[in-house]
């Protein structure tokens, strides 16, 4: 198992040039999403891909000795909008039909922010457009990752291991992130909410996510770079380990000049 990071986390760049940073820094794999992470083109609208220019992108990591593990969207997947959502889902699209091309095997995003509970039209718009993605994501070969997060519309391990059986495909997986499972209410039971994740959804991991969670001084739960919290990575590597053996473990929240240091933390977890 190694450790890779988001490759927005420098910026938008150019392509060779966030390549080289990334590489100077020993990461070999990085999730990336187009238009947080690069300046080389205008990904803000569909129809700019083809395998040329995917193949470009994918050469100027790969020369640095990495590989795209997740081609991210991070788009809205239940709006409102007709307009907004048809685009949305060609976009999406669009990143599926070319992800091969930059090497990648995935597509992964979560789903959009929503009030609390959601409304049960967005909770249909979602499977509506969850299923489509996926009859995509089949005939090109490539997997649609979910992650579920707080503060959107599919943001705890039960409901996403509910949307995954609502749509019944081995296309369909997930990228698992504990931090983001977690509240200021339930951060005390987190070895729970770990271990709840795993039983639900650890058949189904592709990929995950590494940061951290603590309670600050104003009592709110922060966000911080992995081994500058508390939560128990001990146990959610040796989960980790368990279920998925070599899945990419994808660094997030964390500058340039915190990257080393989170990644020796998380390897630390990795040997033992």
């Amino acid at each position: 198992m190694s450790v890779g990071l988001l490759a927005h986390l420098y910026g938008q760049r150019p392509a060779t040039d966030l390549a080289a940073r990334i590489g100077k820094k020993g990461f070999t794999q990085i999730q990336l999403a187009l238009w947080k992470a690069l300046d080389d083109a205008d990904f803000s609208e569909p129809g700019k891909l083809s395998p040329a220019l995917a193949m470009d992108i994918g050469k100027s990591f790969e020369k640095q000795g990495i590989s795209i593990a997740v081609l991210a969207s991070y788009l809205h997947l239940h709006e409102t909008d007709e307009a907004s959502r048809s685009k949305t889902i060609a976009r999406y699209k669009e990143c599926i039909r070319y992800a091969r091309f930059f090497g990648a095997p995935m597509v992964g995003t979560e789903t959009g922010p929503a009030e609390e509970g959601g409304s049960e039209a967005e909770w249909n718009r979602l499977v509506q457009n969850v299923q489509e993605l996926v009859k995509e994501a089949e005939q090109w070969g490539v997997f649609l990752a979910l992650e579920a997060a707080n503060g959107h519309l599919l943001h705890t391990a039960k409901q996403l291991r509910w949307l995954l059986d609502q749509v019944d495909s081995s296309n369909i997986g997930v990228i698992l992130d504990p931090g983001n499972l977690m509240t200021e209410v339930n951060f005390k039971q987190q070895d729970d909410i770990i271990e709840e994740a795993f039983d639900l959804l650890g058949d189904r991991i592709l990929a995950a996510h590494a940061k951290d969670r603590r309670f600050g001084e104003d009592g709110t739960l922060e966000v911080v770079p992995a081994g500058q919290g508390t939560m128990n990575y001990e146990l959610y590597m040796k989960r980790l380990r368990a279920y998925k053996p070599g899945v990419p473990i994808i660094l997030e929240e964390c500058s340039p000049e915190e990257m080393r240091a989170s990644k020796r933390y998380v390897e630390s977890f990795l040997h033992n």
